[in-house]
């Protein structure tokens, strides 16, 4: 929860209300290590925000960020705070390594062996195999109905819509120069913080922007989900990466109490679920209800849209549809 200590301590510092005006602490967080079960509690422990202030972690795989600012309206709107932090952390690189369950079962034959010869007997049942890990990560972004991990399902959303290997390198490409020229005029200075490594180092920026890359470059890597055909490869992709954002919700109340001043009003917020095979379409399900149910779907009367960039050719799939 470093990130997320870091994160939130010069978004409270600049603050015109005190630390215990807060009222709740939301976090939305997927990879939760063993150490910090409940890291919306360590954070707001570590942030000094008090003992007695509740906080809880909330999970719905890519959405969790978004969801604690959702629930953290809710618990506005239904009087139970007037001023809420909520954001997401994760740390990625941490993301653990598991054992098998044949070697987990042998663990704990072993351990339970009362005598020296029936410890002898299952040290004998002793395979190599039991040694080779199973990636977290990897069993984490697949799903266990349909068999199907994220990259898959972009190469799924890829056929079905038509998009080309082209098409995703040409975005992919374009995502990095919009970064990095956003870095560059420095339009991201006031929200984007410096992070610092435990060993002193500076991270003033995101690293994952490569701002050399060109669809010629990137037209060279091999897809990583299906081979030797698919169109999702790492350079269209998003990278795996640690990262954590805060964002403060005030009641009117508040807003009046303290004096703020708020950069957006919450409106509506909508949750869709459809095939996982075909999961990157979520936005298209939420968005679609939102604009029925305020004031009809006028897609020219949104002045900008926000689609998480999973894969090229997820979002690519999301703005055919």
């Amino acid at each position: 929860m470093d990130l997320a200590v870091q994160c939130g301590r010069p978004l409270l510092l600049r603050q015109p209300f005190p630390a215990e005006a807060v009222d709740r602490v939301i976090l939305g967080c997927v990879n939760v290590l063993a150490e910090e079960m409940n890291p919306a509690r360590v954070a707001a422990l570590r942030l000094g925000l008090g003992r007695d202030l509740p906080a809880y972690t909330v999970q719905i795989n890519c959405g969790s960020g978004m969801l604690s600012i959702d629930k953290g309206c809710q618990d506005i709107r239904a009087g139970e705070a007037e001023l809420v932090l909520a954001g997401g952390a994760e740390a990625l690189s941490q993301a653990p390594v598991y054992f098998r369950q044949g070697a987990v079962n042998w663990f704990a034959q072993l351990n339970g062996a009362k005598i020296p010869t029936e410890r002898l007997k299952y040290l004998a049942r002793f395979r190599p195999a039991f040694f080779k890990p199973v990636i977290g990560l990897l069993r984490g972004l697949t799903d266990p109905v349909v068999d199907l991990n994220m990259g898959q399902t972009a190469e799924v959303l890829g056929y079905l819509f038509d998009i080309s290997r082209e098409e995703a390198d040409r975005y992919a490409a374009e995502s990095h120069h919009r970064l990095a020229r956003a870095q560059e005029e420095e339009r991201l200075s006031s929200e984007v913080v410096p992070a610092f490594s435990t060993d002193g180092k500076c991270f003033s920026r995101d690293d994952g922007v490569r701002p050399d890359t060109t669809p010629a470059r990137l037209s060279m890597l091999k897809p990583v989900f299906e081979k030797p055909w698919g169109k999702v490869t790492a350079g269209n992709s998003s990278q795996i990466t640690d990262g954590a954002s805060w964002v403060i919700l005030a009641s009117e109340a508040a807003v009046e109490k303290h004096d703020l001043e708020p950069l957006a009003k919450i409106v509506d917020c909508q949750w869709s679920a459809l095939d996982p095979a075909i999961m990157g379409l979520g936005p298209v399900l939420s968005a679609t209800e939102l604009l029925k149910r305020n004031g009809g779907p006028d897609l020219n009367g949104i002045d900008l849209w926000e689609i998480n960039e999973a894969f090229a050719a997820q979002v690519l799939a999301c703005l055919k549809a």
